[in-house]
């Protein structure tokens, strides 16, 4: 059911409401002062999400104006298969140990939207298994990266519709929005435009990161 109720969402993308943005580039430039590692949600459009990760992106430009940032796509299905979370997750993994390596003094800001939440929930060890379109935990952020990623921002996290939610470490670095009737994230939520209103989290979640940085 709300798999079905997801879907329902995602065919009103590109309607009428939905705001357009400028697109950022989406390959981390190197050794920039901090790279927004965006996961987008399923069959989400956009450079980095056109819902969540472009008007993110453009918003953390505005409040972080003394940073030099870049900004990366997960590479991931963002599909219905079994296996698209987990390769999601293994890719935003690889994506942060390569930058590290190569970067030692940039720090992260990871955002997630929808099944992009999920990637972002089980890369920071907290499984999204039994949520719409998550997987077990196949890859985490290493503890000696830990204090490199300055937030957390997550809207419409399928995890928190099982009762879940970021815990431990990255808690107080987490911001996870979660609209009134998302059926995607509130359990027993029937509002399914509420899921395609992120956009207009975008500036709070941005001053909510330039407060961590």
């Amino acid at each position: 059911m709300r798999i079905r109720l997801y879907l329902a969402a995602l065919s009103l993308v590109g309607g009428a409401g939905v705001a357009t943005v400028s697109a950022p580039s989406a390959s981390a430039a190197a050794c920039s002062d901090i790279d927004v590692v965006a996961a987008r949600g399923t069959f989400e459009p956009g450079t980095l999400g056109l819902i969540v990760g472009d008007p993110v992106y453009s918003a953390l430009q505005k409040k972080l104006t003394g940073k030099n940032l870049s900004s990366y796509k997960v590479n991931y299905p963002a599909d219905l298969s079994l296996t698209s979370a987990a390769q999601g997750n293994a890719d935003l993994v690889n994506h942060v140990n390569r930058q590290a390596t190569t970067c030692p003094n940039q720090r992260f800001i990871l955002v997630g939207y929808s099944q992009g939440a999920n990637v972002v929930d089980n890369s920071i060890g907290i499984s999204s298994a039994g949520a719409v379109v998550g997987s077990p935990i196949v890859a985490t952020i290493p503890a000696a990266l830990e204090s490199r990623v300055a937030a957390v921002l997550l809207f419409g996290n399928p995890i928190r519709a099982i009762g879940k939610s970021v815990t431990g470490t990255y808690q107080s670095r987490t911001i996870d929005f979660c609209a009134k009737g998302d059926p995607v994230c509130e359990a027993g939520g029937n509002d399914t435009l509420a899921h395609l209103g992120y956009t207009a989290n975008a500036d709070a979640a941005a001053t909510f990161a330039a407060g961590k940085v």
